[in-house]
């Protein structure tokens, strides 16, 4: 049998290094990174290559195409999902027996599943964040018409995103594109959702990693109740008064401020011409996201880049210059504040978070040290200070590794340091 590997060229190279000829449980440490990981149906290891880290999947080489094929697909539409590598087929044993194919994705930096994120015992209000996230990622895989079959948060990696979440989609074995999507078939995999994330938090409460005020059954069903509330605002019609025009603008806020651009909207008029009704036509996610990276090229987060274009406002305001270019404003505003901030982070802490959380952060830090001492604080004192005294003693989420890969999860943490993962 021939082995095959499907990827691009640059990734072939290194993966032809990798023992292809044992089962991916049996394959030695020292080609293994220890991440820790959601739980899954089948056999998912990490290694290394040149400096990158990815995932491998142990599946029947049917679904490994397809899931393939499936998050390339959903990367052309710039849905948030982990990055399709390649599938390696044809593998045989020593012995000649054959062994199944491995997909191979790219690990998403600074990402976690749920499970790490709990493993500190997590308070109400986060996971409130994170089913939040959790909902948006559902709605805009609706949007784009993914039926994704098998919502769970065992399914989804999830970054910090200004003191709230962002989740990806890890799993796609079981989706299906369409043009769009039946109310049906979003019902079934809100039932999924609910099911699935009802018995996650079960064993998470079983296993003492749950406050105990978190009732599984009532955030499961606030997943729907949250999805439902979002959709409508996202799709429904709306119906006012001719006079009340400003509710178009109104509505159309609304879904910026959800982190949604609105690309069309659908306008009728009632025969006599006296009611309107509207309803959003093309829905883009990231409306904060693109118009940050439109202004100063930093790729962020929606949350992250909200925060971030609010403390942009808040220079043009304060250096007098409001009625200037944007993007000049933007330059500046990049030039004096942000980064000088990241700069003033030491090189060997920089690994712990994404630039713009380090820079979310430094804000709140700012605000309390501020506070604290009755006087403003300036960015780089304030940035000094977090890195020595907060940052330093946060986990490394570039890459928080276990001792083995084996139990990543349950033993001592060690790092890969930024270095070798660049």
């Amino acid at each position: 049998m021939e082995l095959r590997i499907l990827a691009a060229p640059r990734e072939q190279q290194a993966l032809l290094d990798l023992p292809w000829d044992m089962p991916l449980e049996q394959w030695p440490e020292w080609y293994l990174v220890a991440l820790p990981r959601g739980i899954s149906r089948h056999v998912v290891r990490f290694t290394r290559l040149g400096g990158n880290v990815y995932a491998l999947k142990e599946i029947v080489k049917p679904f490994a195409d397809r899931e393939y094929q499936m998050l390339r697909d959903l990367a052309r539409l710039d849905v948030p999902a982990v990055q399709a590598v390649g599938v390696v087929s044809g593998r045989e044993a020593p012995d000649g027996s054959s062994l199944d194919s491995v997909l191979v994705t790219r690990h998403l930096q600074f990402s976690l599943p749920y499970r790490a994120l709990f493993a500190r015992m997590m308070r109400r209000d986060t996971v409130d964040r994170l089913i939040d996230a959790l909902v948006v990622l559902i709605a805009r895989l609706h949007l784009t018409g993914f039926y994704w079959g098998d919502c769970s948060l065992s399914n989804t990696l999830f970054r910090r995103d200004a003191g709230a979440f962002a989740a990806y989609l890890v799993d796609a074995e079981t989706g299906e594109l369409h043009n769009s999507l039946s109310d049906g078939q979003r019902a079934h995999d809100l039932d999924t959702a609910r099911t699935n994330i009802a018995g996650e938090m079960m064993d998470l409460l079983a296993a003492g990693q749950l406050d105990k005020t978190v009732d599984p059954i009532a955030v499961s069903d606030q997943v729907v109740e949250r999805y439902e509330a979002l959709w409508t605002e996202l799709t429904e019609w709306e119906a006012f008064d001719v006079n009340e025009r400003w509710r178009i603008a109104r509505r159309v806020d609304r879904l910026n401020e959800l982190g949604f651009d609105v690309d069309e909207l659908d306008i009728v008029t009632d025969i006599g011409g006296r009611t309107i009704r509207v309803q959003p036509k093309v829905v883009d996610p990231g409306h904060h996201s693109r118009r940050l990276l439109r202004l100063t090229g930093i790729d962020a987060q929606e949350n992250q880049a909200r925060r971030l274009l609010n403390d942009l406002d808040t220079y043009a305001a304060v250096t007098d210059q409001q009625g200037e270019d944007e993007e000049i404003v933007a330059n500046a505003w990049v030039m004096d504040g942000y980064e000088p901030v990241l700069r003033a982070i030491p090189r060997e802490l920089r690994g712990k978070l994404e630039g713009p959380e380090i820079f979310h952060e430094v804000l709140e830090h700012r605000w309390y040290l501020s506070e604290q001492h009755g006087r403003d604080v300036g960015l780089e004192e304030a940035a000094r200070d977090y890195a020595e005294n907060v940052l330093r003693h946060k986990p490394d989420e570039l890459a928080i590794l276990g001792g083995t890969s084996a139990e990543p999860d349950t033993t001592q943490p060690f790092r890969i340091t930024w270095n070798d993962l660049q």
